[in-house]
């Protein structure tokens, strides 16, 4: 046998072996769904600033202005529609890591948005998120979905959890 077919051989046996492939599995969920959470937010602030100039033409929007629940709409407007992006990807026939790194980013954004409004009670932070995880988790239970989308949801709410504890702010 060659060097080459060897090697060949020892990656399909790596890739066929399901410790490595939930390693390679928990790898590009943590790294791709990291990538994904900092794409979602560029988006987000593209569509709140295309937003806001529309809405500017038609409002006069300052300072002194009282639209305090301007910012919420916005925050919730885009969640509905990366809510609704999601329940399309999930509908898919794609394969479910795929899916279960797509969903870090509904994940990461409903709980950051929660952090966003609730950001003058910690703990209601705290407690609004983890029934939000609960929810989530007790869903994936119900629809007996792989173990990959449990930590794909678990891995975001313990970023974000530490990020906040840490003394980050979104």
């Amino acid at each position: 046998m060659t060097n080459t077919k060897k090697i060949e051989t020892q990656k399909k046996h790596i890739i066929k072996n399901p410790i490595w492939r939930n390693v390679v599995a928990v790898l590009l969920i943590t790294v791709l769904g990291f990538i994904l959470f900092n794409v979602t937010f560029l988006f987000d602030a593209a569509y709140q600033g295309i937003v806001r100039r529309i809405v500017m033409i038609f409002i006069q929007m300052g300072p002194e202005s009282n639209f305090y629940w301007f910012p919420i709409v916005m925050h919730g407007s885009f969640l509905v529609i990366l809510l609704l992006i999601s329940w399309l990807v999930l509908r898919t026939k794609w394969r479910p890591l795929i899916k279960a790194i797509f969903i870090t980013q509904p994940a990461a954004t409903v709980l950051a948005t929660t952090g966003i409004i609730l950001n003058h009670w910690p703990a209601a932070v705290y407690s609004v998120g983890a029934v939000i995880v609960a929810a989530s988790l007790f869903i994936f239970y119900r629809m007996k979905l792989s173990w990959i989308y449990y930590y794909a949801v678990i891995f975001v709410a313990l970023t974000l959890s530490i990020f906040t504890l840490m003394g980050g702010e979104i």
